[in-house]
Formats: C-alpha cells, sequence, structure tokens
C-alpha cells in the first residue's frame, strides 16, 4: 500500500507550521511506561528507559541503533549510518525483540547488519527500552532486551478536540533534510490520527579521506563512501470508543533507498507495509478486560548492484496477541495471554545465504504481582511451541540448503521483587531461566554473506538456546536529584554464535580450496557456554536552582547529568571474549535551564576496546563532545521548539566496537565526523 510521499512530507510540515495556531490542543500519550509493566504499576521491578517529547527530539537520528546508543546498557550495531540495530547489554540480533505498540514488527534486520529497521523517530511517540531478560510475556527473543516503539497509530484513548507536531531539521554532516507531520483528532466516541515522514541525506562527513569505487562519486572524499539514504513513509488510523471498550485499525507504509556501506556501489530498496486491529473489551466479572492484537506485515527489499536489482529478500508475518487480566484477588492481579506468530520469508538471487523458510510459534503465558508492605512480587512464565521449517531454494541448480524441518518447544519462568527501603529509596531485583528456540538462518544458512565477508553455515542440530540472569538494582530519588545502578550477570549454558571453523570457501562453496582469491573465512553456528556480566549507572545532581547550592530569583537551574557503563562477554569453552562488546562508557553532560532557554554540553567517554576474539580488531580509546540549544516560544495556541545541536564537536577519528565493519571494512567506516543540526518542532 505505497504512499507517492517524496517530498511532501517536507512540504506539509511547513503548511502546517503556518496554519497550526489555529488548531486546538489535541490530548498525547500517556507517560505511564507500558513494555514489561503489563499491569501499569508506578513503580517498576524491570530496569526501563523511556525517551518521549524534547529527550527523544534531541536524540533522534536516521536509525534506531543510533537513537539509543548511549542509553545506560545500550549500544548500536552501526552498520553505517542508514542500517544499525540497540545492541542491549552484549546482546544483539534475535536476543533483543523490536515491538510497535506492544505487538510484532517484523523485518529482516537481524539476519544482516547490513538491513536496516523501518521506523522512523519523526512519527514516533515514544521508545521505551527494557533491560534484561525480564519480559516473558515477549518471548525468548527478549533474553538481551525489549524495544518498544509507540506512535499511537491506533489511539487507545479518546481526543478530544484537533491537535498534533510537525517536525523540520537539517544537518550539515550529511546535509540531510528531514520533516514529518501528525495529525490526530476526535471526541469521547472516536479517534483519527495521521501521520507522514521524509527523510532525505548525502554523504556523511567523516575526519579522514576515504576512497570511494562507487561510478557517481569515485576519487578520494572526507565521507563515508556509498552512504546516502531516502527514507519516507506514513499511516492513518482511527479506534472507535463504546461502554466497554473500545477497538481501532491502521494502515502503514515504510520506504527507503540506502547505500550499503560494505560496498562501493550496492543499494537497497526497501519497504515494508503493516496493518493492525487492535480492541480492549470490559465485560466485568473475572477477567476485568480482554486486550486483543493483530497485525500483518509485508517486508521486502531488493539488493542492487549498480542499477541492476540482485538478491531480493521478503518476509510476511502474522502477528496474534491476546491478554485477559484478571480482577485483584486480595493483593493479587495479574494476567494470561496467548500469542501467535507466523512468518515466511525467502531469499532469492546469487548472494542468498539462507534458504526458504516458515517460523510458526504459538505461545501461552502469566504474569502475576502481589502487593505487600514493603513493596511489590511479580512472578510470570511462558511455554511456547516453534516449528522452523526449511524449503531449500526455489533455483534448481541450487542444492546445498538443508530441506525439513525442527520443532521446540522452550519453556521460562522469571520472579523479580521491588523494596522500598525508604522514601528516597528503592531496591529491585530480577531473576529469570530463558529458553529461545534457534531462527532459520542459525539453523539452515549455507552461502556467502558478502555484508560480512563470510560464508555462513547453520546447523541444523542445533538446540535450544537457555540463559539464566539475575539482576540487582537501587534507586535513589531526592527533590531533582537521582541516582540509579543496576548489576546484572547472564549464563548461557548454550549461547549459539557466529564461530570461525578455521576453513576457508571459494565461490562455488569448496571448503579449502587450491585457489587463494575469491575466498571466504568460513563461520559456522553453534552452542557455546557463555556469561555476561556487567554494571550500569546514571544520575542527576541539581548544582544550582531550587535544592541547589545557590538558589538566586533569576540564574535558572544547572543540573550535572551523569552516567557510565560496561559488560564483559566471555567464551566460557575456551576463555576467549565474544565479539563486539561495547567497552566501559562514561559521560557527563550540564544542563543549563532558564525560562525558555534550555543549553546542554558534554561528553561520552568509550574506552579503548582490547578484549577482543581472534580475528577481530581492537579499537582505540575516544571521547565524543556534543552540545545544544533550544528556544521554546508559544504563538496563539501552538507551542514551538527551536532547537540546534552540535555532535562531536572535535571532529574526533573514532571506530565502533560493536560494529562488524571495524574488522571486515576498516578504515572505511567511522563513526560520523562534526555535524551541526537546526530544526523546529511545533505542537499544537
Amino acid at each position: 500500500m505505497p504512499f507517492p510521499f517524496r517530498r511532501n512530507a517536507v512540504g506539509i510540515a511547513v503548511l502546517s507550521l503556518a496554519c497550526c495556531a489555529s488548531w486546538a490542543q489535541s490530548s498525547t500519550l500517556g507517560e505511564v511506561t507500558v513494555t514489561g509493566n503489563p499491569l501499569g504499576a508506578n513503580d517498576l521491578i524491570a530496569p526501563t528507559t523511556s525517551l518521549s517529547n524534547d529527550a527523544l527530539l534531541m536524540r533522534s537520528q536516521s536509525t534506531l541503533g543510533e537513537t539509543l546508543n548511549g542509553l545506560p546498557g545500550v549500544s548500536s550495531t552501526y552498520f553505517g549510518p542508514n542500517a544499525s540495530r540497540p545492541t542491549i547489554r552484549g546482546q544483539d540480533g534475535d536476543r533483543i525483540r523490536i515491538l510497535q505498540n506492544g505487538g510484532a514488527a517484523p523485518d529482516a534486520s537481524s539476519l544482516s547488519y547490513d538491513h536496516a529497521v523501518p521506523v522512523d523517530a519523526l512519527v514516533t511517540e515514544r521508545i521505551e527500552v527494557l533491560r534484561g531478560p525480564s519480559a516473558l510475556q515477549y518471548g525468548g527473543s527478549a533474553v538481551g532486551g525489549v524495544v518498544n516503539l509507540l506512535d499511537n497509530r491506533i489511539p487507545t484513548e479518546p481526543i478530544e478536540g484537533f491537535g498534533g507536531r510537525a517536525d523540520l531539521g537539517y544537518a550539515t554532516g550529511n546535509r540531510e533534510t528531514s520533516g514529518g507531520v501528525v495529525f490526530e483528532g476526535g471526541n469521547n466516541r472516536y479517534a483519527l490520527h495521521v501521520d507522514a515522514f521524509h527523510r532525505d541525506s548525502d554523504g556523511v562527513s567523516v575526519p579522514i579521506d576515504l576512497q570511494c569505487a562507487n561510478p557517481q562519486r569515485p576519487g578520494i572524499a572526507r565521507k563515508i563512501c556509498n552512504s546516502a539514504n531516502q527514507a519516507e513513509g506514513g499511516a492513518f488510523g482511527g479506534t472507535l470508543f463504546f461502554d466497554q471498550g473500545w477497538i481501532g485499525a491502521s494502515a502503514s507504509t515504510y520506504r527507503s533507498t540506502y547505500g550499503t556501506v560494505a560496498e562501493d556501489d550496492v543499494t537497497i530498496g526497501m519497504k515494508s507495509d503493516r496493518y493492525a486491529l487492535e480492541g480492549e473489551w470490559r465485560p466485568g466479572g473475572f477477567f476485568s478486560s480482554v486486550h486483543a492484537k493483530l497485525s500483518r506485515t509485508d517486508y521486502g527489499h531488493t539488493e542492487y548492484e549498480g542499477p541492476m536489482p540482485g538478491t531480493v529478500f521478503t518476509k510476511n508475518t502474522d502477528d496474534v496477541r491476546i491478554e485477559a487480566r484478571h480482577r485483584r484477588i486480595g493483593n493479587l492481579e495479574g494476567l494470561v495471554g496467548f500469542a501467535n506468530e507466523t512468518g515466511d520469508f525467502s531469499a532469492d538471487g546469487e548472494e542468498a545465504f539462507v534458504p526458504a523458510s516458515r517460523t510458526r510459534s504459538n505461545a501461552m503465558f502469566l504474569h502475576e504481582e502481589l502487593g505487600t508492605s514493603w513493596g511489590r512480587l511479580s512472578f510470570g512464565a511462558r511455554t511456547e511451541q516453534v516449528k522452523v521449517q526449511s524449503f531449500g531454494s526455489d533455483d534448481p541448480s541450487v542444492t546445498r540448503f538443508f530441506t525439513g524441518e525442527r520443532d521446540f518447544s522452550p519453556h521460562s519462568a522469571a520472579i523479580g521483587a521491588l523494596v522500598d527501603l525508604a522514601p528516597q529509596w528503592q531496591l529491585t531485583s530480577n531473576l529469570a531461566y530463558t529458553e529461545r528456540a534457534p531462527k532459520d538462518y542459525e539453523l539452515f544458512a549455507n552461502g556467502p554473506h558478502v555484508a560480512t565477508g563470510t560464508w555462513e553455515l547453520g546447523n541444523p542440530d542445533l538446540q535450544k538456546e537457555k540463559s539464566t540472569g539475575f539482576d540487582l538494582g537501587a534507586q535513589w530519588r531526592a527533590g531533582p536529584d537521582n541516582a540509579k545502578v543496576n548489576a546484572y550477570v547472564t549464563r548461557f549454558s548454550n549461547y549459539i554464535g557466529l564461530n570461525a571453523t578455521g576453513n576457508v570457501r571459494g565461490e562455488d562453496g569448496e571448503v579449502n580450496p587450491a585457489a587463494s582469491d575469491g575466498t571466504l573465512p568460513e563461520y559456522a553456528y553453534s552452542g557455546v557456554r557463555a556469561r555476561f556480566t556487567g554494571l550500569e549507572a546514571s544520575g542527576t545532581w541539581r548544582l544550582l536552582g531550587n535544592d541547589g547550592f545557590s538558589r538566586p530569583d533569576d540564574a535558572g537551574t544547572l543540573d550535572l547529568e551523569w552516567r557510565g557503563d560496561l559488560v564483559r562477554a566471555t567464551d566460557i569453552d575456551t576463555d576467549r571474549p565474544l565479539p563486539r562488546i561495547a567497552p566501559a562508557r562514561a559521560g557527563a553532560t550540564l544542563a543549563y535551564g532558564n525560562g525558555p532557554w534550555t543549553a546542554r554540553f558534554g561528553f561520552d567517554h568509550y574506552a579503548a576496546q582490547h578484549r577482543v576474539p581472534p580475528g577481530d580488531r581492537e579499537t582505540d580509546a575516544y571521547t565524543l563532545w556534543n552540545a545544544s540549544l533550544t528556544y521554546k516560544m508559544k504563538v496563539q495556541r501552538a507551542n514551538l521548539t527551536w532547537y540546534a545541536r552540535i555532535d562531536n564537536i572535535t571532529n574526533e577519528l573514532a571506530y565502533s566496537a560493536t560494529s562488524i565493519l571495524t574488522t571486515t571494512a576498516f578504515p572505511n567506516v567511522p563513526l560520523p565526523g562534526r555535524s551541526a543540526k537546526v530544526g523546529l518542532r511545533a505542537t499544537f
């Protein structure tokens, strides 16, 4: 269901800025965290971070991974500026569950690092990041954490009047222009939502001269070769409200064309169409509410070698989720649920390293919470039935793929506690046992993967991945001052990883060919024992203003925001480090606010990463400085936010320890150099 957006979203944004003063204020999503918090408690047991409003606006990047990078425990896979997934506590891929409004958001980003996540922060209301394996209701693929994108495309609460927001932005580092609009309106019986966005960027500037063999821009330049990107999309949705609940539907689309920076003349044309139906019924009786979500996602992308289409990937997924919340029994409240997901995947072309496949899963889950005089206890369980089938290749000349099926029955359980030690102190703890069924590519891959420069080999005999995770946290708050710290350890008895075998393969797949040209190192999926340990901390200290050391009437407020994390991941069988683990990080920001003005200046320091497995490249330490300035004003009923920010002020040359390109494509894909961005947001 394509939309002919092109540059229309930017035009709509400009038009809306001119007319927004005549619109009435609309309601927006509340600030209650929903991810891993199905019962709506105010205090969260699982460690969760939420981004919305100005916090999301000032962090917004063109990819999900880079938008979230730097949050406690969160880094990025960084396959250049156009494709990155979040890495949480050292885990990435299918151990991080990406959701859209609490439902499945399938794509091919976990299959290969060069595949982008088809979402954009321009039309996202809030992003919630749940760290750790305590969200059992989302399955074994959430063992590392959950990222939930909330966009209100199906409004869940009535909207009185009409309103929305519009965004315009321009960045110098890649000459990016971006624009987005969101319109909402309704009354106590219906609500409507419409959004659209467009993003267009050129090559990304870096502090080093790089060679480029792209026919359109050959030669040497201080830009990452083949890093331009264009994305556009939008949605419309609506909800009808009745006395005992509501029902709504939405249709959305995403289109993107971007360069894959590992290859100078390869681009990806991506499309994703999603249709969703959601509703809630409050019948009374034992079950106080029944909430259901159904969605269909049609995803596909084509990899072009110059102007010629190459490998085509498609993935069509149906998702059903039903949750029934029971009434309170004493101090006990909770819910039971059912989830079904069916995905059909295919890859056709010379670089198809995985066969056509189908994955079906059915799950039952339970989540309960018990209120006590000292805090709250939570416990949950989940059982699944997963079937993964391989159909081989549609090309009869390709016979290297395994054909057949595997069945798995993962079971998981978790318990958590929140203890109120004093009005200012809380302790939290989570213990979870999680099982995950292997993915289709982990079982059946067998072919050259150009993006990683390897020959990937699956293992049809893989068993379930099993892990036990423990998390201990403390929180303190006194007025504007606060601090959080979490320590964790996760131990895998069968961690499925892609490991070097020592073999090399020729272009025809022959193992250890005599010719040295056109060979690829062989990497195979296998299970090992592994351990992840880490620490996360963050907080705010009021230096000036209310409750600070000084409080002059007109001096505003000055806060020191600090953060830091570290993770250590080890293959216990060999006592070697696991690949692509973020180094120790520490950062601080001075935030000054006075009336309509807010100014921020800070840094993030990344330690050197020398703890890498054989064959991976070590990275040097680096520090990225940044600054921003915002000014808020009101024009009739419209609230305007003017902003400017500078990233990587010192134009530091740096390489990401969590990016595979640092090893496979060095030195061609450093982190972006200095860039200034200016923009305007209007809410009305």
